[in-house]
Order: C-alpha cells, then sequence, then structure tokens
C-alpha cells in the first residue's frame, strides 16, 4: 500500500455554517498536515491521519476570528488541533469512498464519516530551491462532512427574535487534498 503525504501549500479545510439564519459564513484552515495509506486498486485498506491547526482559522474577520478562537468555540489555547484518523472505508462509487473514524475538535472525540471522492493522479515536477527535483506522483481528493458542532462542546449561542439563533447547529466541513506520493 502506497503512504502519501499530504502537501499543506496545496491542502486546505473550509467549514461553513449559517449566520443569523439568512446566510452561510465561511472559515479556512491552511495549516494541514497528513498521511495516508491509499491504493487505487484496493481503497478497502486505506487509513488517514490528519491535523489543523486550530490558531490558523481565518474567517476574513479579525474580530469574528478572534471569537472562534475563543473558549466560545474552539478553545484553541487548550486544544491547538482539530484531528481525524480514519481506516474504515467504504466503497460507494467507481472513486468514491465513505471514510469513518474518529473527529477530535475541543478535546471531544466522536466518529464522524467523510465522503470522499479520489481526483485522480499525476506524475509531476518536484521544486526545491529553484531546481527540479521530480518526478513526483500527487494524488488528489476531496472530502465532505456536516457535524453538529455541539457534539463537539462548540455551544455558543445567541438568540434572536421569532426563535432564531446566531450560528447554526449543523457545519459543514469540506478538505481539499494534494498528497505526494513518498518515495519507495
Amino acid at each position: 500500500m502506497a503512504k502519501w503525504t499530504f502537501e499543506p501549500g496545496h491542502t486546505a479545510a473550509e467549514f461553513r455554517a449559517r449566520h443569523m439564519m439568512v446566510t452561510w459564513v465561511r472559515g479556512h484552515f491552511k495549516n494541514v498536515h497528513g498521511t495516508l495509506e491509499f491504493d487505487p486498486d484496493n481503497p478497502r485498506n486505506s487509513s488517514v491521519e490528519v491535523r489543523i491547526d486550530a490558531k490558523g482559522i481565518w474567517t476574513g474577520v479579525q474580530e469574528r476570528d478572534d471569537h472562534l478562537r475563543s473558549a466560545d468555540f474552539l478553545d484553541v489555547e487548550h486544544h491547538p488541533e482539530i484531528t481525524f484518523t480514519g481506516k474504515q472505508v467504504e466503497v460507494v462509487g467507481e472513486h468514491d469512498y465513505a471514510l469513518t473514524g474518529a473527529l477530535t475538535i475541543r478535546g471531544v472525540t466522536r466518529q464522524a464519516t467523510l465522503n470522499v471522492s479520489y481526483l485522480g493522479q499525476w506524475e509531476t515536477p518536484w521544486w526545491e530551491d529553484g531546481v527540479d527535483q521530480g518526478p513526483r506522483e500527487r494524488a488528489g481528493f476531496l472530502a465532505t462532512t456536516k457535524i453538529n458542532r455541539h457534539d463537539f462542546g462548540v455551544s455558543w449561542q445567541d438568540r434572536l427574535d421569532r426563535g432564531g439563533i446566531v450560528v447554526s447547529n449543523e457545519v459543514g466541513i469540506t478538505i481539499d487534498v494534494e498528497a505526494i506520493r513518498e518515495s519507495t
């Protein structure tokens, strides 16, 4: 089984939650690291480990980012990483899988299932210090899921009139991965 390492410059995680009952707010994490074992001919035996730097959250609004880092939401002072470890793979299509594992946010671990699409692989150049050290094999993956943030202790909320809430309970998560195959 081939081992792959996430290329942090081309890997990112995004979340989106409803705000004030009327629109979506999106946030990003760029400092995403991970490894996976994957063979497209034998995907059932795949596994993945992902680490996201929670302190690096970015929504484009500094005040909101600071609030999301606080104890009201991610509490990054005490829980600086979001992690996912999974190895239970169900093949659901030619290049689509359901990957179940342990998602940890704010120190709380729950089972989560990621819907993963394998986007293919390609032999590419590998540049270091301005010199092509390639070729290296790259693979792409897109993973999505939805969680209830309260399941992870992310429970800050404010109420609006007529029963509305400021932040939705359901949060959508998307992870775009570009992985580099490790040399054998």
